[in-house]
C-alpha cells in the first residue's frame, strides 16, 4: 500500500473509503507522514498555502490495511468459503490455477487463425471494392465508345448523305448537258 499514493498523486483525484466516504487523495498525501509525494515544479510560497485545503480531521483519512485491486492474497492467506457448494469450489479452484500448455497453444493457433481471417476479410473487402471500381470505370468505357461509335455514324451518313447528293447533282448535270449538247446538233 505505500507505493500506491504514487500512482495516485495528481491533483483533484479523490478516493472512497467506507468509513469516512469521499476524500481529496492530493490532502491525503499531504498529511500522509513518509508518502511518496508527486514532483511538481516549485511554485512561489504564497500562491501554495493559499491552494492548501484546510486540514483534514484524522477520522476523514482513509483505513490503511483496506486491500487495492492490485492487491492479492498469498495462498496460505486464503481463507476456505464456507457455505459454497463443493462444485462451486472446485469451479474456483480450476479458474485460479493457470491453464495447461496444450490448450495455451490450442488458443493461440485459433488467435493466429482469426488474425489471419481478419485480414483475408479486410484483403476480400478491398479486392471487391477495387472490382466494383474497374466495372464502373469498364460501364463509363463502354459508354464512352458506344458514344464516339455514334458520332462516327453520324458522320459516316451525312458524308453518304453528300455522297448521294453529289451523284445526283453529277447525274442531274451529266443528262443537263447530255440534253443541251443532243439539242443543239
Amino acid at each position: 500500500m505505500q507505493q500506491e499514493p504514487q500512482f495516485l498523486s495528481f491533483k483533484g483525484l479523490k478516493q472512497y473509503s467506507p468509513d469516512s466516504g469521499w476524500a481529496d487523495v492530493d490532502a491525503l498525501l499531504r498529511s500522509t507522514p513518509g508518502a511518496i509525494r508527486p514532483k511538481t515544479k516549485p511554485q512561489p510560497e504564497q500562491a501554495t498555502l493559499a491552494n492548501l485545503p484546510p486540514p483534514m480531521p484524522a477520522d476523514a483519512l482513509p483505513p490503511r490495511d483496506v486491500p487495492t485491486l492490485t492487491d492479492t492474497p498469498d495462498i496460505d492467506q486464503r481463507r476456505p468459503t464456507v457455505g459454497f457448494d463443493p462444485l462451486i469450489q472446485e469451479l474456483f479452484e480450476q479458474l485460479q490455477s493457470p491453464p495447461g500448455d496444450e490448450l495455451t497453444q490450442t488458443w493461440r493457433t485459433i488467435s493466429a487463425e482469426v488474425n489471419l481471417l481478419t485480414q483475408r476479410m479486410a484483403m476480400r473487402r478491398e479486392l471487391q471494392e477495387r472490382l466494383a471500381r474497374l466495372d464502373h470505370e469498364m460501364a463509363d468505357l463502354r459508354q464512352d465508345i458506344l458514344a464516339h461509335l455514334r458520332q462516327v455514324q453520324h458522320a459516316a451518313d451525312q458524308h453518304v448523305s453528300a455522297a448521294r447528293l453529289r451523284a445526283e447533282v453529277s447525274a442531274l448535270a451529266k443528262s443537263k448537258l447530255a440534253t443541251k449538247l443532243n439539242g443543239g446538233l
